[in-house]
This record gives structure tokens, sequence and C-alpha cells, in this order.
């Protein structure tokens, strides 16, 4: 708690310098200029078998920012000037006692005050391209989805594990400079291009955003998609179908090999630094019951397979399956039921460093690792929503611990999940 408290005036000053233009609009006569954002996500979770150990944490995550749009404050027909401040706080399950490297509390990381977004966004041509800029990362345009508001494992949200544990694929909430550009080709087709600066020295609980300096810079990383998208208003059922990949440039560590080729972990010298590594993917999110077009109730399915197709991650192939229902008893038509499965195959250069690293010691890591989640989301009030959640892991990886001589038994997860809208609960309480 000290952390937290601690941290405040970062996030204050991160906020107030970020939030200078949107308070001067905020003061226009037009209203609706500014749209606040203000929100805060807990999640607790509890191993009561398997893991290490057994062991509790909780990690969580405050949100302030606004969408400010300049055609109203400033002008600026189709700009929005988007800002977000971050505080994260709070311990690794995942790290502290399960003994795997993928999280089960999908808000841990960066644990600061930060600044998370400062860009500005473009519509043109009647809104048929859109044109994104400054501070941010990508996550936030590339491979996200709602759908993850109803999850807590970090293997499938805020994006699936794989694009960034197999590249230098940027994610919330450490911004370095990049941008997108996305253009619809017809109202349900678009194509979609991005660029983003990986700087590894932004990841650090020192780094408050505010260094906006390239020192440190290794590369860039590319996305880019082709999708077919419906919504309410121009399908019955909305889906989303989605191709696309990354090319990443960025400096890498081999996971096997040193310079000279020999096996790193034997010949004691630093893995060699390579760089070009690139994957390809298909995703897609259909809704396939929808009995009231009126109501948000329904079953939407999803799912994505990724591969690496250049370079030498640590990763081969993620494949990842699940639903959500939501609606469910009578009169619950907020509330949700959510079930993912994904695998996450591992390189055989990456299971053969780690044999060599143990030494023959504990067995033969595992291949893969499964996870999986079921959760049920109860939409408490329209501002707060509280999902327990269970999870279970199967073959915990440990290459984020990689001395660890055995491994983990498989783990048994008990999760909480609290999503407080805090822009929104101040208005409805004071219209109530």
């Amino acid at each position: 708690m000290s952390r937290f408290v601690g941290s405040i005036p970062a996030l204050a000053a991160a906020a107030g310098f970020a939030w200078a233009p949107a308070a001067q609009a905020q003061a226009n006569p037009e209203a609706g200029a500014v749209a606040w954002i203000a929100s805060y996500t807990g999640e607790a979770a509890a191993n009561v078998s398997g893991g290490l150990r057994q062991g509790q944490d909780y990690a969580g995550q405050l949100v302030l920012g606004a969408d400010v749009d300049l055609g109203r404050a400033a002008g600026l027909a189709g700009a929005t000037l988007h800002v977000a401040a971050v505080d994260r706080h709070g311990r690794n399950l995942a790290q502290d006692s399960i003994g795997g490297g993928t999280s089960v509390q999908e808000v841990y990381g960066a644990e600061n005050a930060r600044l998370g977004r400062l860009t500005i966004e473009q519509s043109l041509f009647d809104g048929r391209v859109v044109v994104e800029g400054g501070r941010t990362v990508a996550n936030l345009s590339f491979l996200s989805s709602p759908l993850c508001a109803n999850f807590q494992i970090n293997s499938a949200c805020g994006t699936p594990i794989f694009a960034p544990r197999t590249s230098g694929f940027t994610m919330w909430p450490v911004s370095s400079w990049g941008g997108h550009v996305q253009g619809w080709l017809t109202p349900k087709v678009d194509v979609h291009a991005g660029a983003y600066e990986v700087n590894p020295s932004h990841g650090g609980n020192s780094d408050h955003g505010l260094d906006w300096s390239t020192s440190g810079a290794t590369g860039v990383v590319a996305p880019f998609t082709l999708g077919y998208t419906t919504g309410s208003a121009n399908g019955a059922l909305p889906r989303t179908y989605e191709v696309g990949g990354w090319y990443d440039n960025s400096d890498y560590a081999d996971p096997l090999r040193d310079a000279a080729g020999g096996l790193a972990a034997v010949s004691g010298k630093p893995y060699a630094v390579r760089d070009g590594r690139s994957g390809a993917f298909a995703r897609f999110e259909q809704t396939v019951t929808r009995p009231d077009p009126a109501s948000q109730r329904g079953l939407t399915l999803f799912g994505v397979a990724m591969t690496r197709t250049s370079g030498q991650p640590i990763e081969d192939r993620f494949l990842e399956l699940g639903l959500v229902q939501r609606g469910t008893f009578a009169g619950r038509d907020g509330d949700t039921v959510g079930f993912v499965v994904n695998r996450q195959t591992f390189s055989a250069a990456a299971l053969e460093n780690l044999r060599l690293i143990r030494g023959g010691a504990g067995g033969s890591p595992p291949a893969d690792e499964t996870m999986m989640e079921l959760s049920y989301g109860v939409q408490a009030t329209r501002d707060i929503r509280v999902q327990p959640n269970l999870a279970y892991i199967v073959n915990p990886d440990p290459f984020t611990q990689p001395g660890q001589l055995r491994n983990a038994p498989n783990a048994l997860v008990v999760g909480l999940r609290l999503d407080v809208n805090l822009a929104d609960l101040t208005t409805h309480a004071r219209t109530n």
C-alpha cells in the first residue's frame, strides 16, 4: 500500500501534464468536447493446489484520462486527442507461487505510475481512413478485443501472449513512439498497419512514460491486418474475421547459442544478439445466437491461431478457443459466462537451453503450456462488475525463471476480478 501511495505524485504529474489540453477543452462552452476516463481494475488470485507452493496475490490498475474531440474544442474537424495515465500496483502470483512465466492477473506488469497514452487521431475521407500517432502501444490497436474484459489470465488478455513473447510487440501501459493507419475498403472490410518503437528501457519500474527520447531503442515492430467486421447496424450476428502478422527488426537474445555458434549455457558466453523476427495469425469472433436484436444477450465464439514465420523466438505456435455468453438468468442481461483455453508450444531451441541449464536435474522441461479459465461476471450496477473465476494451468512454463530446476506441478487458481467505471459512477450517483 505504501508503494501505491508513494506513486500518487508521479501519477498526478503525468496526469496533470497530459491533461492540460483536456482541461482547456472542458472549459469550451460547447458541451460534449471531453469524454473523461476513470476506471479501476483489481485482480486477486490464489493457487489452491499445484505450483511450487500455495499462495495468493493481488494486482490492480487505476486509469485516468480523457478523449478530447478537437473539432468541438479547437475547430480541428475529425481530430481527437487521447490521453491516459496509469498506476499499476501489486504482485504476480505466477512468479511468486506458481512457478510459471505467464501471469494469471492480466493487469500485472509495469508496476508504477506512468503516462500510458498521448496521441492524436485524425479521421479522413468521411471516416474511411483513420490515422493515429504519438506515445502509444501496439496492443491498443492490434490483437485486442472487448471480450478480454471477461477473463483474467494473461495468456488470453489483454493480447494473446504469443505476440509479446515472440517479438517486440509493445504492450499496455509501456508506451513508446508509434502509430497506425486503418482504411475501410468497404463498410465491412478494412486494412490496417502500424509501426511502433521497441525500447526495452521503458519497461522498468523507474520509467514513468515521460522520457520521450529514443535512447535505448532497438528497432521497430510493424503489425498489419486485413479484416472483415460487422456490427449490430450491418449484420444480424456481429462478427470479426482477421488475418495478419508482424515484422520486428529489433534486437533480441538467441534462445540457445552464443555469438560463436556454441551453446551459451555450456560456454558461459553471452547469448548471441539477433534481429529480425516475424509472425502470422488468424482470428475470429462470431456471435452465434442473438434472440433479441434490441438486447445484448447472445453467445459469441472466438479463437486465434498464431505461428512464428522467421527468427528464433522461444515459442513456435499458439492456439486459442473460447466463448462468452452475455445474459444468463432471467433479469440478468448484463451477466456473462466465459470460458477460454489456449496452448503455447515452445521452440526446440528454448527447450534445449533449459535442459542444459538444468544439467539433467528435474527432468525435461514441458514442450507446451495449456491455460484455461471459467468465469462468471456479475453486473452488480451499471458501473461495477464483479467476476469470480477458476483457472487451471497444465505445465506452467519456467522461461522467466530458468534457474528453476524442477517442473512446477499443474495449478488450480481461484480468482476474483473487480471492474469499476469511476467516471460514470459519480455521474450516475448524482442523477439517482
